[in-house]
């Protein structure tokens, strides 16, 4: 009787059963080669088990430092970033022409100096001004394109670029342009900027010739050269005045005539181009 008894918690060894494994039926016993298959499966299944374990990890790390980066970005954003990023989309406004936000970017007391100019423009409404007449200059096809950007602190920032129309660079429209930012509310503003253009006349070696003749009378007269270097505004009131007195009544009508006739040929140039642009519409078109 006590050996009919089977107890709940104890399975009879002609019960087990391995779906799965070849030559293995009901009720057999399992032998050596059959109970090494079995290790090897669970061992699979573990090692399975935890290699989707890492990926999953991984590709959870990964959606958090994207998270995290993207939100950082977006934070940078907001505060004005870095003076390099600020100089992109400063460059990206007036490419785009949205004159309202690149009047964000400039202080109410911007002191704005470009070597073009005889004089710097001061403050936002001078600035905003020469801003407007550069983008409607630009035309539709004419674009920035920045080079480089580089920061020497939180606050200043330096760019070189080009002009190009079409993506089509265009011969000395070189620039290197020089940024002192402040801080306004949560964003940085421009505070002061130096632009400086590629010269189309390349003098060359007589730079340097000029250079040192120009040296050699500063340093046979140094108290005139001080005096000049300190008043750079005095010489050119005095070549001014010289100008005004004794070449401009010469100059100026050699000038007007050169400018009319100029006007006159690229009229011409134009007209030109509009009849052969008409023959070609008509009969190629």
């Amino acid at each position: 009787m006590a050996a009919a008894v089977n107890f709940p918690c104890r399975i009879p060894r002609q019960a087990i059963s391995l779906k799965g494994v070849a030559g293995l039926t009901f009720g057999s016993t399992p032998s050596k080669g059959s109970c090494q298959l079995m290790q090897s499966n669970v061992k699979m299944e573990r090692e399975a088990a935890c290699l989707r374990k890492q990926v999953n990890n991984k590709s959870l790390n990964k959606r958090w430092v994207s998270m995290v980066v993207s939100a950082a970005g977006d934070f940078d954003f907001k505060l004005g970033s870095s003076p390099s990023n600020m100089i992109k989309q400063f460059y990206a406004c007036i490419n785009d022409k949205k004159l309202k936000e690149l009047d964000g970017y400039v202080s109410e007391d911007c002191h704005f100096e470009d070597c073009s100019f005889l004089q710097p423009m001061q403050g936002k409404k001078e600035v905003m001004h020469f801003f407007r007449q550069l983008t409607a200059g630009m035309g539709q096809n004419v674009k920035f394109v920045i080079e480089h950007v580089c920061e020497d602190d939180e606050m200043t920032a330096g760019v070189n670029w080009h002009l190009e129309w079409k993506t089509i660079q265009i011969p000395f429209t070189r620039g290197c342009s020089f940024y002192e930012c402040s801080h306004k509310d949560d964003r940085l503003i421009i505070k002061k900027a130096l632009v400086v253009i590629e010269s189309p006349i390349k003098p060359g070696g007589i730079v340097l010739t000029l250079l040192k003749n120009v040296t050699a009378i500063f340093d046979d007269f140094p108290k005139a050269a001080e005096w000049l270097l300190k008043s750079p505004h005095v010489i050119m009131q005095f070549c001014s005045k010289i100008y005004s007195r004794l070449l401009a009544p010469f100059v100026n009508p050699l000038l007007a005539g050169y400018i009319r006739a100029w006007n006159l040929a690229a009229r011409l140039f134009a007209f030109a181009l509009n009849i052969v642009l008409h023959f070609l519409t008509k009969y190629f078109g």
